[in-house]
């Protein structure tokens, strides 16, 4: 099993920065692939990022490329999603997950690869 934990979320100005953190623990955090992941009410769950398990490759979605950057610490068990320029489009609840990687470097953008989640944490950008 493995446990993951969200934090960094908040209310910030079209414009701003925030800078979400996964924390993880259970089992060997650098053997996994980590993503995140976002959630409107209503909407389907959408992919965001991805970073392999030992950091050097990662994937974006197009709305992320250019204005957010994955990474990763494993020596401290945790993930981060750096996210600049925010738009009120980028409103949402935001969750990490993790996959086991078994070593390979797929780093999947879809959300039924990933075997664990955490609970999530909401962003809001104001207009």
């Amino acid at each position: 099993q493995v446990q993951l934990v969200e934090s960094g979320g908040g209310l910030v100005q079209a414009g701003g920065s925030l800078r979400l953190s996964c924390a993880a623990s259970g089992r060997t955090f650098s053997s996994y692939v980590m993503g995140w992941f976002r959630q409107v009410p209503g909407k389907e769950r959408e992919f965001v990022a991805a970073i392999s398990w030992s950091g050097g490759s990662t994937n974006y979605a197009d709305s992320a490329k250019g204005r957010f950057t994955i990474s990763r610490d494993n020596a401290k068990n945790t993930a981060f999603l750096q996210m600049n320029s925010l738009k009120p489009e980028d409103t949402a609840v935001y969750y990490c997950a993790a996959r086991y990687s078994g070593g390979y470097y797929y780093i999947p953008s879809v959300g039924r690869e990933y075997q664990y989640w955490g609970q999530g944490t909401q962003v809001t950008v104001s207009s």
